[in-house]
């Protein structure tokens, strides 16, 4: 018998839910588990990964939506919890590692799974240089920011900022500008998995940028680096008819 964590959001339905779950099925520990039952929204399940990131033991994780849009997560229902277990369909997530390199040259090395963006801290506007694999493909970019998604992050901020859907599966990154003023036509670009995005902020001191991973964040850089980490993979579990992939097509139809 697989052995099943369960978490859940501090909010009343989450709570309420966990007790009810509780009653019905057997658990373990975090440390024990084979698998995560979480419960909440997309917000509390980027927190589970993340968490699993922290503590270096990743296992496949089956999310419950019990928040408000729940993309990353399955229906709510209390039944015949093991059944679909055994029948849902793994998706493998690669997060994104970035590198950032603050003014005063601290480095801080944190992963995100939805994205990691680059926003203007004051009102002036961000100058951007951006290098792919080292070599400079703009010189410089006027913007709010810029962000780096990856396909399960790409209907997230991505998708707000007019950044393209990306299958999963697709490997591929979307490099989205925000807000931009300067080139006028560049809207952005689609990469390889396998590119090293490379983000200097010019004029750090008169215009500072902080850099966020997911929902960390790290202010006044200077310079930030970002790569996918295929060593850390993250495992997604959902209900055949509820799949990821479809859900991310799907959002391509909506208007």
């Amino acid at each position: 018998m697989t052995l099943r964590a369960l978490v859940a959001s501090p909010t009343p339905p989450a709570l309420a839910a966990a007790e009810e779950l509780r009653r019905a099925y057997d658990w373990v520990p975090l440390e024990e588990a084979e698998q995560i039952i979480a419960l909440g929204g997309d917000g509390f399940m980027l927190q589970t990964l993340h968490a699993m990131l922290e503590r270096r033991r990743i296992v496949p994780v089956f999310g419950m939506n019990l928040g408000t849009i729940g993309f990353l997560m399955n229906d709510w229902r209390l039944e015949r919890l093991d059944e679909r277990l055994a029948r849902a369909k793994p998706f493998r997530v690669s997060p994104l590692s970035m590198t950032a390199t603050t003014i005063s040259g601290e480095q801080c090395i944190l992963p995100a799974i939805n994205e990691v963006s680059l926003l203007r801290e004051t009102r002036q506007t961000a100058k951007l240089e951006v290098t792919i694999n080292d070599r400079v493909v703009l010189e410089e970019l006027v913007a709010d920011g810029m962000l780096v998604a990856t396909p399960a992050g790409s209907t997230a901020y991505n998708l707000s900022a007019n950044g393209p859907i990306l299958p999963l599966g697709s490997a591929l990154l979307a490099l989205t500008p925000i807000s931009p003023f300067r080139p006028r036509r560049w809207r952005g670009a689609i990469l390889p998995e396998k590119t090293r995005i490379g983000i200097r902020v010019l004029e750090a001191d008169k215009r500072p940028v902080s850099a966020v991973a997911d929902q960390r964040e790290v202010r006044e850089v200077a310079q930030v680096e970002v790569a996918i980490d295929h060593m850390r993979d993250l495992t997604l579990l959902f209900d055949p008819e509820h799949a990821l992939d479809d859900r991310i097509t799907m959002e391509q139809f909506i208007a």
